[in-house]
């Protein structure tokens, strides 16, 4: 396109975009704590702004809050996703785990939200809270509108009439729906350990496995401990979760054999003491736990090379 001198006329930048980028950290971190899956949540991002776009530059002008209108639009997309998640991992094969996340990513903590929101302060939840691997396990128990209700408003700090609009319930509903939500979590929360401790614990765990020392294995353990893998049926893991202090030794023990070649790294996995399995620097499994004085409760294994993406960078 010419002007009348003949010379050619650039388009002006859109002076919101910055704006409506700004937002894009936020979305993640939201989207993934109402998912459990990076994947997914990048890809309802991407189609929040893919709506944001389709709109008409009249529409979007006459959007009073852009960042409200996208975290609206995503958390829709996230509801409706949630609704077919059942049927999605009933065609799954072996157990799903939510999906890990490294250390470093700017969405997994930093003040993001409404902050609009009134809660009695033990009624809230911290963003580094919500990234704990037994956290999102217990989400995965909710209800969509559960979900959702209490991640808006217990974590993001939405009122409930902000989160009355998202869900399509009324405040008294939505109120209702974070605390059903709130007692779940609630029930399944062990005492927990400082995170010194629970870096000890994990450090212990590891040389024992490496060491293949299964009554050391089994002094780390909770009597009633489980494990749970997650292979996606791409890779070899247990179908099914292995409970027992025995057992789980006896389990990680007999898997030193086929560790050849792998090493085991100390990391930071949902914001809690990890280990990561290489193979010539390659992530093959990222292991979560759940640790509880001295002793390990739970155990989370990701095998799912679909799952492990964002360890090659991390």
């Amino acid at each position: 396109m010419t002007n009348s001198s003949g010379s050619e006329e650039r388009a002006l930048p859109d002076p919101g975009l910055s704006e409506i980028m700004g937002e894009r950290h936020g979305l993640i971190g939201l989207t993934y704590r109402l998912l459990g899956s990076l994947t997914d949540a990048e890809d309802v991002v991407q189609e929040t702004y893919t709506r944001w776009y389709a709109l008409s530059q009249r529409q979007r002008d006459a959007i009073e809050s852009p960042g409200g209108w996208l975290t609206t639009v995503a958390s829709r997309i996230c509801l409706d996703l949630l609704g077919t998640a059942r049927v999605r991992r009933e065609r799954y094969v072996g157990e799903w785990v939510p999906e890990p996340v490294p250390a470093g990513a700017q969405w997994i903590s930093g003040r993001w939200g409404a902050g609009g929101a009134t809660a009695d302060p033990a009624d809230q939840v911290t963003l580094d809270e919500s990234i704990d691997m037994a956290f999102l396990v217990v989400l995965d128990l909710m209800t969509p509108a559960e979900r959702v209700a209490f991640i808006l408003h217990d974590v993001f700090r939405y009122s409930f009439a902000e989160v009355a609009e998202i869900v399509g319930r009324t405040p008294p509903a939505c109120r209702q729906l974070a605390s059903s939500a709130r007692r779940r979590i609630r029930a399944s929360q062990s005492a927990g350990a400082p995170a010194a401790r629970r870096a000890h614990t994990v450090r212990a765990f590891k040389r024992a496995w490496e060491a293949k020392d299964i009554d050391a294995l089994i002094g780390l353990l909770a009597p009633d401990v489980t494990a749970v893998g997650d292979g996606g049926g791409l890779v070899s893991a247990a179908l099914h979760p292995v409970e027992g202090a025995e057992r789980v030794a006896d389990f990680y023990a007999a898997r030193t054999d086929a560790m050849r070649g792998v090493e085991l790294l100390e990391r930071t996995v949902n914001g809690r003491p990890g280990l990561v399995a290489r193979v010539d620097g390659a992530p093959v499994s990222v292991l979560a736990f759940d640790v509880e004085g001295d002793r390990i409760r739970r155990i989370w294994a990701v095998l799912n090379p679909a799952k492990l993406r964002p360890w090659h960078t991390s």
